[in-house]
């Protein structure tokens, strides 16, 4: 099942980072995990928060360019090689990951991993085949 991540873009200006994460503070919404992605003259923030549809309307009333994108979570045994077999099993089915990143996850021997691809529901298919497990927006709190 997808998951609700948020994107904003960010200029790249002293306290802006700081102009956001006050907004999601003011809100009481937790942030569980983030990204960073930048160029030369912005970024992009991409965040797992604790109520994703109140964080894109309070980002963008506070002026904000913000959307909410559908992406996967996994939870792989936090193990050298935990990672490499599920992309394995993406890669052995044509699928391509177009970011990853990972965090911190309440269950020890866990990790867990947001991943963006094009097809979530073939993606979440082929991994559930193999035994991966998806984890849901819930569990992440």
């Amino acid at each position: 099942m997808p998951i609700k991540q948020i994107s904003v873009f960010v200029e790249n200006k002293a306290g802006r980072l700081a102009d956001i994460t006050a907004v999601l503070e003011r809100e009481q919404i937790n942030i569980r995990a983030l990204s960073v992605a930048d160029t030369t003259n912005y970024g992009i923030l991409r965040l797992i928060v604790s109520d994703p549809d109140r964080a894109e309307q309070a980002l963008k009333a506070a002026g904000m360019t913000v959307s909410i994108t559908s992406v996967l979570g996994i939870g792989i045994p936090d193990v050298p090689g935990g990672f490499s077999k599920a992309i394995r099993v993406l890669s052995d089915e044509g699928i391509s990951v177009e970011y990853a990143y990972a965090f911190i996850t309440p269950r020890v021997g866990t990790a867990y991993i947001i991943i963006r691809v094009e097809d979530n529901d073939r993606a979440a298919k082929v991994l559930a085949d193999k035994g991966i497990v998806l984890i849901e927006q819930n569990e992440i709190f």
